[in-house]
C-alpha cells in the first residue's frame, strides 16, 4: 500500500535507528556486558536527542506563532516523539529487567533491584553510606511558591516526600502535612554502582541511589519518610549564534558554552511509580509543563551502565578485534616513502591508527617538509595528533590548523587545544562565519633540494576525524596520496579556508557548496541514461544520514527509471522504501561492535565503476552549509578492496536490518548456513588480503 507521505520525518527516523541500538541489548548471542554497553549507548543517544532535536522543536513552540506552519509541525512532531519514546522506554526496561539482569544472575552477578540489602550486606551498606556518601549530600526542602531550586541537566536527583514526626500522628483525626525535599546524587564523589562484599561465591552490586534510599532516615531524622523517586532533566544544549560575522566568534562561542548549563528545559524524566499528586506538586514547584514529561523507571540516567562493575572480567565481554599492522608499510619503514611510491588506504579500526601518527611524526622531523596543514573537527583529549603537530612547530615547521569551534559538544575541547597550539607557535584559523568545516583533510608541503625536481606534496583524506580515541570504535577509511592533481585540489580547499580565494575549480575532489551536488546529480542521471539506453544502472550509497529532499527525489526518479539502488544508512533516513516510486531501492542498516561511520558512493557507470569516499552525509546542512570533501578512489586495487567491503556489508545476515515503509528494523536473517557478520568478515578479509599482498 502506498504511503501518504514521501519522506519520513527526520526525528522519527532517528528514533528508529536508536531503537535498533536497543535491539542489540536483546541479542542473547552477545556477552552480557556487550548487551549492557548498548543499553548505555541507547540512553546516551536519547539524552543528546532531547538536548538538541527536542529542544529545537520546543523553541519553535515557545515562540507561540500559532498561525505559523512550523508551530503546528513542531507540535505534531513532539507528540509523535513522545509516543515513540514512551514505547521504547517500556521496551528498554523490559529488556533490562527481564533479559539482561537474569543473564547477569546466571553468571553469579546480582544487581540489587527495588529491595533493601540482604542481612549479610546491611552493615557494609550502612558504613559505606556514613563514611563515603553522607558527607556529600545537600538536601534542599521544596516549598511551593518559593524561589525554585535550579536543577542541573545530566544529573540524577531524588525527590523525597516526608511527614514531620509528631505525637499527634497517633490521633486518628489528625491529617499530617507532607514535606518535600530534593537531593542530588553526588556523582563527583561516589560511583553510580558500588560493589558489595562477595557472599557464597556470588557477586553483588548496588545502585548508589538505593544505598541513599536505604539510609534516608539518617538524612532526615525529624521526619518519617513516605516515599522517594528519581527524576532528571535535559536542557537545550545547542549553540546558536545569530550573527556569526560580527564580532569575535571565539568569544561568542565561549559565552554560549558557559550558558549551556542553564538552557531551556526539553525533558523532565520521572519514575513511573510516582503517585500523580506527588508528580503534580513537583511540576508546580519547578514549573514543569505536561509536554516536558517523559515516563521512566525507578533507575534513570542509565547511560551509567557502561560503568557497571564486571567482577568476572573479559570472559563476559566481547573479544576485541585488535587493530592490525600493515606488513608492506612496516617493511618500508617510512610512511612518507610508501605514499610517494603509491597511494595508501587505511581502514580504522581494523588497521592501526598509529600510521597516521607516524606520518605526522615523520613530517615533523623530515628536513624536506616545509609546512603541515590540517583540519580539526573533533580530536581526543590530550590528543596524540595535536601533540605531534606541536612537535612539528617546535622543530621549525610551519603548521596551520583550521579549528571548527562549532563541533557540537566538542566546542570546549577545541578551544582548549587551539590555545595550547597557539602557545606552541601553530597558526590557528577559526570557524568560517555561517559555515561548518566538516572535511577531514591534511596536506604535507615538501621541498626538494635537488635542482630541477618538482616538490612532491602529500595529502591525507578521510571519512573520519583525526581522533585516536574514536578511531578505536568508529569504522572509517582514509586515503594517503601524492597524486599531484588530488593534492592540488586539497591545497585549494585550504586556500579557501584561509580566505586567500573564494572560488575554485577542482580536478578530482568534490567540495560541498562548489561542485559536490551538481556532480552527484549528474552521476545519478547518468545511471538513468544508461538504463534508458538498455544498459545496466546501479548505485550503492553508504552514509550515516539521508535527509536532503532534493537528493532523495533524484533517487526516487532513478528508481522509477529502473536504476538499482542499494542504500546502507546507519542513522537518519528520510527516504521511504517499498513504494511505487522507490521499488528499486533497498535500505540496509548495520549496528554492531563498531560505529559505522565511513561514507562511500558507488556508481556503476557502464562498468567503469566510479567510487568516492567522503566526509559528507546527504543532509541539507552537509551539502549546503558545510565544507565537505569527497575524493575518488583511482587505484584499481583499492577500488576493488572497497567494492568488496560494500558487498560484504550487503550480504550481512547477522547484524544487518532492512528498513521497511513503516521504519521497522527487520533483520535480514535467512536460512543460509553461511553467516556473514559484516564487521568480523571485513576484519578477516583485510587480514588475509594484506597478508597475501606482497607488492603493496
Amino acid at each position: 500500500m502506498e504511503n501518504s507521505y514521501k519522506y519520513f520525518k527526520r526525528d522519527i527516523s532517528w528514533l528508529s535507528f536508536n531503537y535498533r541500538v536497543l535491539l542489540e541489548a536483546e541479542d542473547e548471542t552477545l556477552p552480557v556486558y556487550e548487551r549492557i554497553k548498548f543499553l548505555s549507548i541507547y540512553s546516551s543517544n536519547l539524552e543528546e536527542f532531547y538536548e538538541i532535536r527536542v529542544a529545537e522543536h520546543r523553541g519553535v513552540i515557545m515562540k507561540k506563532q500559532y498561525a505559523d506552519e512550523s508551530y503546528a509541525e513542531a507540535e505534531q512532531t513532539l507528540e509523535e516523539i513522545t509516543q515513540e519514546v514512551n514505547r521504547q522506554q517500556r521496551e528498554y526496561y523490559r529488556i533490562f529487567t527481564e533479559q539482561v539482569l537474569p543473564a547477569l544472575n546466571k553468571e553469579n552477578i546480582f544487581l540489587y533491584q527495588n529491595c533493601v540489602p540482604q542481612p549479610f550486606h546491611e552493615e557494609f551498606v550502612h558504613n559505606f553510606f556514613n563514611e563515603e556518601v553522607f558527607p556529600f549530600l545537600s538536601p534542599v526542602m521544596i516549598q511551593a511558591g518559593e524561589i525554585r531550586t535550579f536543577i542541573r541537566d545530566r544529573r540524577l536527583y531524588l525527590v523525597i516526600r516526608m511527614i514531620k514526626r509528631s505525637k499527634r500522628l497517633n490521633d486518628p483525626d489528625y491529617v499530617p502535612e507532607y514535606y518535600y525535599a530534593l537531593m542530588k546524587i553526588p556523582y563527583a564523589k561516589v560511583p553510580r554502582f558500588i560493589e558489595l562484599p562477595e557472599h557464597e561465591g556470588k557477586h553483588y552490586v548496588m545502585f548508589i541511589d538505593d544505598i541513599i534510599r536505604a539510609n534516608l532516615q539518617s538524612v532526615f531524622p525529624g521526619y518519617i519518610i513516605d516515599s522517594c523517586y528519581s527524576i532528571k532533566i535535559s536542557r537545550d544544549a545547542d549553540i546558536y549564534i545569530e550573527d556569526e560575522k560580527a564580532g569575535n566568534i571565539l568569544e561568542k562561542i565561549r559565552k554560549k558554552v558557559k550558558k549551556r548549563k542553564i538552557g531551556a528545559l526539553s525533558r523532565f524524566m520521572y519514575d513511573r511509580a510516582m503517585p500523580s499528586d506527588f508528580l503534580s506538586f513537583i511540576c508546580d514547584a519547578f514549573g514543569i509543563v505536561p509536554d516536558d514529561l517523559v515516563v521512566g523507571g525507578r533507575y534513570l540516567n542509565l547511560q551509567d551502565l557502561n560503568k557497571l562493575p564486571n567482577p568476572r572480567g573479559k570472559e563476559l565481554e566481547s573479544k576485541p578485534l585488535l587493530p592490525m599492522r600493515i606488513p608492506y608499510l612496516d617493511e618500508i619503514g617510512s610512511v612518507i616513502k610508501a605514499i610517494k611510491k603509491q597511494d595508501v588506504l587505511l581502514h580504522f579500526p581494523y588497521q592501526s591508527f598509529d600510521y597516521l601518527i607516524r606520518l605526522l611524526m615523520e613530517a615533523a622531523f623530515d628536513p624536506k617538509v616545509d609546512e603541515i596543514k590540517i583540519t580539526q573537527y573533533r580530536v581526543a583529549e590530550n590528543s596524540a595528533v595535536i601533540n605531534t603537530l606541536i612537535s612539528a612547530a617546535q622543530n621549525g615547521k610551519k603548521v596551520t590548523v583550521f579549528v571548527e569551534l562549532k563541533a557540537r559538544f566538542d566546542e570546549e575541547n577545541n578551544m582548549l587545544t587551539a590555545e595550547k597550539m597557539t602557545q606552541a607557535g601553530i597558526r590557528i584559523i577559526y570557524s568560517i562565519p555561517g559555515l561548518k568545516v566538516h572535511a577531514k583533510i591534511a596536506i604535507i608541503i615538501r621541498k626538494d633540494t635537488r635542482e630541477g625536481l618538482q616538490r612532491k606534496h602529500l595529502a591525507y583524506l578521510s571519512t573520519g576525524n583525526f581522533n585516536e580515541k574514536t578511531a578505536k570504535i568508529y569504522s572509517d577509511i582514509a586515503l594517503l596520496t601524492a597524486q599531484t592533481e588530488l593534492v592540488n585540489d586539497i591545497n585549494k580547499v585550504f586556500a579557501i579556508l584561509e580566505g586567500r580565494i573564494c572560488e575554485a575549480t577542482f580536478s578530482h575532489l568534490l567540495v560541498a557548496r562548489f561542485n559536490m551536488v551538481p556532480t552527484l546529480t549528474e552521476m545519478i542521471r547518468r545511471e538513468i541514461q544508461h538504463v534508458n539506453e538498455g544498459r545496466k544502472g546501479k548505485i550503492i550509497l553508504k552514509m550515516n544520514g539521508l535527509h536532503d529532499k532534493n537528493m532523495i527525489n533524484e533517487l526516487y526518479n532513478a528508481s522509477e527509471q529502473g536504476v538499482e539502488i542499494e542504500l546502507i544508512v546507519r542513522g537518519i533516513c528520510c527516504l521511504v522504501p517499498d513504494q511505487p516510486y522507490s521499488r528499486n531501492i533497498r535500505i540496509t542498516r548495520i549496528v554492531d561492535m563498531f560505529l559505522e561511520h565511513s561514507r562511500i558512493w558507488y556508481f556503476y557507470n557502464d562498468g567503469a565503476e566510479d567510487l568516492y569516499m567522503t566526509s559528507a552525509d546527504w543532509m541539507q546542512r552537509n551539502l549546503n552549509r558545510r565544507i565537505e570533501t569527497a575524493f575518488p578512489i583511482l587505484d584499481p586495487i583499492h577500488k576493488e578492496e572497497i567494492i568488496d567491503i560494500l558487498r560484504i556489508q550487503l550480504k550481512d545476515n547477522v547484524k544487518a536490518c532492512r528498513i521497511d515503509q513503516h521504519l521497522n528494523n527487520i533483520y535480514k536473517r535467512d536460512d543460509n548456513p553461511v553467516k556473514t557478520r559484516a564487521q568480523v568478515c571485513i576484519y578477516n578479509y583485510l587480514r588475509d588480503r594484506y597478508a597475501l599482498d606482497k607488492q603493496r
